[in-house]
């Protein structure tokens, strides 16, 4: 594996997926694999548990974390080739990128889209010009269209709850949100399901709240959310904006929100949320502290994903 952005770096999911549990078994059985190496994060917008699981797994490794807020702490970055840089840019990713190469061994960067020009953020030039300029391998902490960490964890907590035979059925639900969230967790979650191909897969939501296609062909797609919660072993809930009228609200429909009473339709679902979530409009308080929740088991999973790949890249 050269660099982590999408499923698509990954050539065994279930590898993957295995050394994830590995690692969580024996935290530490690698912890000399990144001696006197150090992993640089780049953040370009607000984390909480992503930079605090990655940090935590490249320590395993022995590895030192590097975190630098770009948004915050840095010269605002320039990333379109040719540019001239007469406005509010001070520094060209051409220029950084390759500063980063030689002070690092691996780059993790997370960007956010703006969710006003789709082909921009689609594009994914932020994190494509990094990898592009800095000659070391690259970790998406989450980009404009993805969050590879947030869904191999995913796949990891499915695979250490589930103990059937058979495949599960995952349905992936949207929920209201009070703003326009990007599709980023959707996507991913989306694309990684679809690659894994174990699972029956289903996606629901509202009218007008089509994925990009590329990130969904596979799954069976429906907008009767009772209907695709029926028999579910695990429900994935999260918002997302409109994509195709790029980045709106259209409805908020506080009956998309998962309750005991939908869960009834269900094969005893394990509900699973990336968090942050907004309590009773996403997700109500009767599901995120009953006993289908295992929101905290996945979020406490992502040090192990992380571990996993950062273990791949060091070796």
């Amino acid at each position: 594996m050269r660099n982590f952005v999408s499923a698509a770096d990954v050539a065994d999911i279930d590898s993957i997926v295995q050394s994830a549990l590995a690692y969580k078994a024996d935290p530490l059985k690698d912890r000399t694999l990144g001696a006197n190496k150090r992993v640089g994060m780049l953040f370009l917008n607000p984390s909480m548990r992503t930079r605090l699981s990655t940090q935590i797994a490249a320590q395993n490794l022995g590895a030192e974390a590097i975190v630098f807020n770009v948004d915050k702490e840095g010269w605002a970055l320039e990333f379109e080739e040719e540019a001239i840089m007469s406005g509010n840019t001070v520094e060209h990713v051409k220029d950084a990128a390759p500063i980063m190469g030689r002070y690092f061994d691996i780059l993790c960067i997370r960007t956010f889209p703006s969710l006003k020009n789709k082909e921009d953020d689609y594009s994914e030039l932020y994190i494509n010009q990094f990898i592009k300029y800095s000659g070391i391998p690259v970790v998406s902490l989450e980009s404009a269209t993805l969050h590879p960490l947030q869904s191999l964890t995913d796949i990891v907590t499915i695979q250490e709850v589930w103990k059937e035979k058979r495949k599960p059925k995952i349905v992936l639900s949207w929920a209201p949100h009070v703003k326009a969230l990007p599709q980023c967790v959707a996507n991913s979650f989306s694309q990684w399901v679809n690659a894994w191909g174990k699972a029956d897969f289903v996606i629901t939501h509202p009218e007008d709240y089509e994925l990009d296609t590329k990130f969904t062909k596979g799954a069976t797609i429906t907008h009767n959310q009772d209907e695709a919660l029926k028999d579910a072993d695990f429900v994935y809930v999260k918002n997302w904006s409109t994509y195709a009228d790029y980045g709106k609200i259209y409805t908020n429909d506080p009956e998309w929100m998962l309750t005991n009473e939908k869960m009834k339709a269900t094969n005893g679902a394990k509900v699973m949320h990336c968090l942050p979530v907004r309590r009773n409009v996403e997700l109500s308080d009767e599901i995120l502290d009953g006993p289908s929740s295992i929101v905290t088991q996945e979020a406490s999973n992502r040090v192990w994903a992380a571990q996993a790949v950062l273990g791949d890249l060091l070796r």
